[in-house]
């Protein structure tokens, strides 16, 4: 159980080993109140409130925020997204890269349902989009996507369609070997893991999810290390992020 006690500035944590008190601008209370934080906003559907350019964006803000200083960082020539939804990562990505001046997004989605494609082609962004329609995974969209890379392009990868371990992980695998040395593979939405039990929740994504499938394919593969990205800002104390991508950035090595 948690307790914020804003009049005297401390939050109070009861657990099996009795109760811890911590000051409010400590680390430890961030932590604590933002992991509550998290549980309410998916609880109330939080991330479901943003868009960006006009398209809904399903992402928690701070994670959007910290992925642009990744991609400002890198300066990927092409970012592979898997999992289009309505389009609004895919803009942000392409907004990014028309600010930098330059580089292109390819989006991938198992069905982009016509309203989407209609909204996404017609969007200012568009001439900065490429869509692929198809399982992520199957070899001919793998095979699809190598070939729209040039020889010597950097590239940067974010993996955010169907969620369970077994994909996740063959995303991995089939886009793992596309980036470049020195940027990521980011598999998104390991909060499952951190959110079960709540509502729209099922009792295997204690397994059953991105944060583990990452975990297994850095052990598996020493040209990967999980890597969190760095604060480039800091001046304050917090050291963690609040996000819903946990251990999910490999970068390539």
């Amino acid at each position: 159980m948690l307790k914020i006690d804003e009049v005297n500035g401390v939050v109070i944590a009861e657990g099996a080993n009795g109760e811890t008190v911590h000051k409010l601008d400590s680390p430890e209370a961030f932590r604590l109140i933002s992991k509550a934080w998290v549980r309410c906003g998916w609880d109330t559907k939080y991330v479901y409130s943003f868009s960006w350019m006009g398209r809904p964006v399903i992402q928690l803000p701070e994670d959007m925020l910290r992925i642009q200083e990744v991609i400002y960082r890198v300066k990927p020539d092409v970012i592979i997204e898997t999992g289009v939804a309505h389009g609004g990562s895919l803009i942000f990505y392409a907004s990014l890269f028309k600010a930098m001046g330059k580089g292109r997004v390819i989006g991938i989605d198992i069905e982009i349902r016509p309203h989407n494609r209609q909204a996404i082609e017609a969007h200012e962004m568009k001439p900065l989009i490429t869509l692929v329609e198809g399982s992520s995974v199957a070899p001919e969209v793998v095979d699809q996507v190598r070939g729209l890379l040039s020889p010597g392009e950097t590239v940067l990868v974010l993996l955010d369609s169907n969620h369970t371990k077994a994909h996740v992980l063959a995303e991995l695998e089939a886009y793992g070997p596309m980036v470049t040395p020195g940027s990521y593979i980011v598999a998104t939405d390991g909060i499952m893991k951190e959110v079960v039990g709540a509502p729209r929740t099922a009792p295997d994504w204690s397994w059953n999810n991105p944060l583990d499938a990452a975990a297994e394919f850095a052990a598996g593969h020493p040209e990967f290390v999980l890597e969190e990205p760095a604060f480039p800002f800091n001046e304050g104390v917090v050291t963690e992020r609040v996000t819903y991508w946990p251990k999910g950035f490999l970068r390539r090595v």
